[in-house]
């Protein structure tokens, strides 16, 4: 067909407008992925490494319980600024800036010297990072050509999963060989790293000469508003929920700064969020589907390592040896995922992952005693890779097929909302239902425990002869006690541990259940549709 008989630009598929990228920035790229995973790292690097970090600004556990409080709480105030200075000054400057300011942060906020200081030092770096995973989506969107998107977003997966798995393997390495202020420093050289990229790899925005003005009520509302629900949910676990007037405060609050900042920009004439994005078919259900992704993904994440501490008493170093069999088969599944992704449909990589994820939460639920090792989790971690990879990757890429590029920043904004939220409610579930069945369980066994029943009597004086000390007999009885409340305590914990687990595989379930439910998305660039069933005047 000629050039002069070629469609009109208005009948191209959509998602591939003219002028789309033909090249990969591959040093830009690596900036932006680099930017993802800092990210999620340093998070889970302050929640494994929390105790160290509590001990050394002498914090007891109810003040220390807000230092990673407050860095996730900047994270979400500053995900609305992100979308409206991204739009006006380019992912470039700011990112460059962001990366520079974390590094500079990092350096400083171990030598704090109190508790005070480094919950400031940990805000400020909250919003520092807080700007990595907005952009990372929208550049990765608007300089990739449409053909390799599917990669890059299968690596923005590998990313989020990859630094959320491997830090508690970090965390135990640093405290054991060097000290717990390295898990601040490991960022400068990564936060470098990722400016150094963004320098040579990614060419200056052009100045606009329409900038938008800021709305300001706008980004205080929705960023306040985020930020106050996220620091209700993640006390509310310790604070005992809606028995604490600080958690209805927090969510109260919250709440009605979110109502309005929706009514606002339900009427301004230049609102922060095209709501007409935000809100149309499919993406609100897609972002309740990475929601619960990310509620399964970080609940499981919480559960092995909870069961491995407290039951059996395993170090941080030694729970990463478990978790990193989650992290390192996804560097074969991630290519995988994204093969599939340009040859069939999203929604069967996608509920294929669920299917996976599912199946691992059962697996562990079915034979998960208090004898269990890391070797034991082994066949549930591989099915968790597998299940990560794919259904993360699938959500994402289908949500992209239904965006155009222009609104690439409120999609990367609402992703980060979602990913952190939705992170938050699953902790925040996971960790009180483990808690409520623990202690139900603990109950029931007690209930069947009875100071002169034979059975007891006879473990009490197995436990008191293998506990006495030598020359004092008598200490025994105590130690013998003590033990059978240790065992009593493991039984429960791991009672709790596996209920929370059927709890969470059916959440998956039910997930699958809405990505199945799914219409298919529209036909997007020739270059990422089914091979096997493109359209011949596609072709």
């Amino acid at each position: 067909m000629s050039e002069a008989a070629s469609p009109a630009p208005a009948a191209a598929p959509p998602g591939a407008p003219p002028g789309a990228p033909t090249t990969i920035p591959w040093l830009g790229l690596l900036a932006v992925l680099m930017g993802t995973f800092i990210s999620t790292l340093n998070g889970r690097l302050s929640t494994f490494g929390l105790a160290d970090i509590r001990g050394a600004v002498h914090a007891g556990f109810d003040e220390g319980a807000w230092i990673t409080t407050a860095q996730t709480v900047a994270q979400m105030l500053i995900a609305p600024v992100a979308i409206w200075i991204g739009g006006v000054f380019g992912s470039r400057r700011i990112l460059l800036e962001a990366a520079l300011a974390f590094a500079v942060i990092s350096i400083i906020a171990p030598l704090s010297p109190n508790l005070p200081m480094l919950l400031a030092f940990q805000f400020l770096g909250g919003l520092a990072s807080g700007f990595f995973v907005p952009l990372t989506l929208s550049f990765i969107l608007r300089n990739t050509p449409p053909k390799f998107w599917a990669y890059g977003i299968a690596i923005y997966a590998l990313n989020l999963e990859l630094s959320l798995n491997i830090s508690a393997s970090l965390e135990g390495w640093y405290v054991d060989h060097h000290s717990w202020q390295w898990i601040y420093w490991q960022n400068v050289p990564l936060a470098i790293v990722m400016a150094v990229c963004l320098h040579f790899g990614v060419p200056k925005d052009p100045m606009n000469p329409n900038r938008p003005r800021a709305d300001i009520y706008g980004l205080a509302t929705a960023g306040l508003g985020l930020a106050l629900i996220y620091a209700g949910l993640d006390q509310g676990n310790r604070l005992d929920w809606l028995n604490s007037g600080v958690v209805w405060a927090l969510l109260l609050s919250g709440g009605l700064l979110l109502a309005g900042f929706f009514v606002h920009e339900a009427r301004t004439a230049n609102p922060l969020i095209n709501l007409k994005v935000a809100f149309a078919a499919p993406l609100p259900r897609l972002l309740v589907l990475i929601a619960f992704l990310r509620l399964t993904i970080l609940s499981t994440a919480y559960l092995i390592p909870q069961y491995l501490g407290v039951v059996r008493g395993f170090r941080a170093l030694e729970v990463g040896q478990t978790l990193v069999w989650i992290a390192v088969p996804q560097l074969v599944f991630c290519p995988l995922a994204a093969l599939m992704l340009r040859r069939t449909d999203p929604r069967l990589v996608a509920c294929i992952g669920f299917i996976f994820i599912s199946f691992a939460c059962l697996l562990v639920a079915h034979g998960l005693t208090t004898d269990w090792g890391s070797d034991q989790f082994l066949p549930s971690q591989l099915l968790q890779s597998v299940g990560q990879s794919f259904a993360l990757s699938g959500i994402l890429f289908f949500a992209v097929l239904h965006l155009r590029p222009q609104d690439a920043l409120t999609f990367g904004a609402a992703v980060q909302t979602a990913r952190l939220m939705g992170g938050e409610i699953g902790t925040a579930f996971v960790v009180t239902f483990a808690r409520v069945r623990s202690q139900t369980a603990s109950n029931l066994i007690g209930l069947n425990i009875h100071p002169g029943d034979a059975a007891v009597v006879q473990r009490l004086q197995t436990y008191a002869a293998v506990t006495a000390r030598a020359g004092d007999p008598g200490s025994g009885a105590a130690r013998g006690a003590s033990v059978l409340g240790s065992v009593v305590r493991a039984a429960a914990a791991t009672q709790g541990i596996i209920d929370t687990f059927v709890a969470v595989g059916a959440l998956t379930a039910l997930a699958l259940v809405l990505a199945v439910a799914h219409k298919p998305a529209p036909i997007g660039p020739a270059s990422y549709m089914p091979l096997f069933a493109r359209p011949k005047e596609a072709a």
